[in-house]
């Protein structure tokens, strides 16, 4: 059958992968403004443009997916706040994954590695000083980030297989090529597709990392729903879609990023043995039910838990006239405080790492203040809510070197004040 994998923005009412339309309701999180659509004070008296936030699950396919394409030059314009090099943990896990793919794959000194959603260059710099030529692809301005700061030569464009073609034409067929956090990122995934197979050496590695549909499941992760993700992945999902590109699954890992990830390991279909790993997870996610929509029925019962131990929480802190504050801003904390109905009465301020693009900006919906988290210090709040809970370790010693007293407060995978 043949199946068009690009779609347009506007609503989606089929899989994106097979075309079906048996699709299951995992949660309507209700309309939310695009994660990373921050404003300026100026902006705040100006209208803003909400879409519908509606998570589907094919049965049939494996994949979750979003039932409202929001344009990508609306979700990712050139001044996307985001910069993945200022998050210390991830800047070491990217490098790390880096090194890993080289000791694995050992490609030849000067073979060309391609990183598509590139961001700041963080990743290349890892394959760079493996002796490898390292080159970008990233929409936004923080490609400038790349170059200026990493030294890593970016192309500043979507990805698209005419884009492809051209890296061909002036470097060469790729032997690496990685998407971390991205591939579940594009609605032209047909373009995307193909553009993959024409910058792919006959021998090359396309690896990519996606959040995994079982960690979202296990760790009810709601909060990684928005429009950017257009889809989550399960193993199934990314198997039968490769299929019909001529490439193959030939391993796979589950890898620690945000709380949960999946990385896959593709090539030319025949090109290298399917590790066991492959089956093993496929069964896993079997017999953990997810494809069963009772299965998330469970799910969304305990989001909606979570939501009222969190509120209820908020509104105890209030009468008792105690004082709370919000650190970390990922794209993640804007779905669930915009799903949870926090306004800036209740949460007054968001701190950030000095080095943010979203300084001086506020939450999209909720217009709640993001200030650098020296003001945290300086305040001391009674309770400080740690938006990116994912990270919730590395923060909690970070928070306590500056000289953080106050209790720490992790809204998932289950409410809970830190006493630590």
């Amino acid at each position: 059958m043949l199946v068009e994998h690009d779609v347009p923005p506007g609503p989606l009412s089929r899989c994106q992968i097979t075309g079906s339309e048996n699709l299951n309701l995992i949660i309507d999180l209700g309309h939310q403004p695009p994660c990373n659509a921050l404003l300026t004070q100026e902006l705040l008296r100006e209208p803003e443009i909400s879409y519908p936030l509606r998570v589907f699950h094919c049965p049939d396919s494996g994949l979750a997916q979003l039932d409202y394409v929001v344009d990508g030059s609306v979700v990712y314009p050139p001044s996307y706040p985001y910069r993945s090099g200022i998050s210390a943990p991830l800047a070491v896990y990217q490098r790390a994954f880096a090194d890993g793919i080289v000791a694995r794959f050992a490609p030849a000194t000067g073979s060309l590695c391609v990183d598509i959603g590139s961001n700041d260059g963080t990743l290349l710099t890892g394959f760079k000083r493996h002796v490898l030529r390292a080159l970008g692809v990233e929409p936004t301005n923080v490609a400038n980030i790349a170059r200026t700061e990493n030294d890593i030569e970016t192309i500043q464009s979507f990805f698209t297989e005419a884009l492809a073609a051209d890296i061909v034409r002036d470097y060469g067929h790729a032997k690496i090529v990685t998407m971390t956090n991205v591939f579940a990122h594009m609605a032209p995934l047909g373009e995307v597709m193909r553009g993959l197979v024409r910058l792919l050496d006959r021998d090359g590695i396309f690896i990519t990392e996606s959040h995994y549909l079982l960690d979202i499941l296990e760790k009810t992760q709601f909060d990684t729903f928005y429009h950017e993700h257009i889809r989550s992945y399960s193993l199934k999902a990314l198997v039968t879609l490769f299929e019909y590109y001529g490439l193959e699954v030939f391993d796979v890992e589950r890898a620690s990023r945000y709380a949960g990830n999946i990385r896959a390991y593709v090539a030319r279909a025949g090109l290298h043995s399917v590790a066991p790993a492959v089956g093993k997870l496929l069964a896993t996610e079997e017999a953990a039910g997810l494809h069963d929509p009772r299965t998330w029925q469970g799910f969304r019962n305990r989001v909606y838990e979570q939501r009222d131990r969190f509120m209820a929480f908020l509104y105890d802190v209030r009468r008792r006239g105690m004082t709370v504050a919000g650190n970390s801003c990922p794209g993640r904390a804007s779905t669930l405080l915009n799903f949870y109905g926090v306004t800036k009465d209740q949460l007054p301020y968001i701190g950030e790492l000095p080095t943010s693009l979203k300084l001086g900006m506020f939450l999209p919906g909720k217009h709640i203040p993001i200030v650098g988290n020296r003001r945290i210090v300086e305040e001391q709040p009674d309770y400080l809510i740690l938006l990116a809970w994912h990270f919730t370790d590395v923060i909690t010693r970070r928070v306590r070197a500056e000289g953080v007293k106050s209790r720490l407060v992790v809204p998932l995978p289950e409410f809970s004040v830190l006493h630590d």
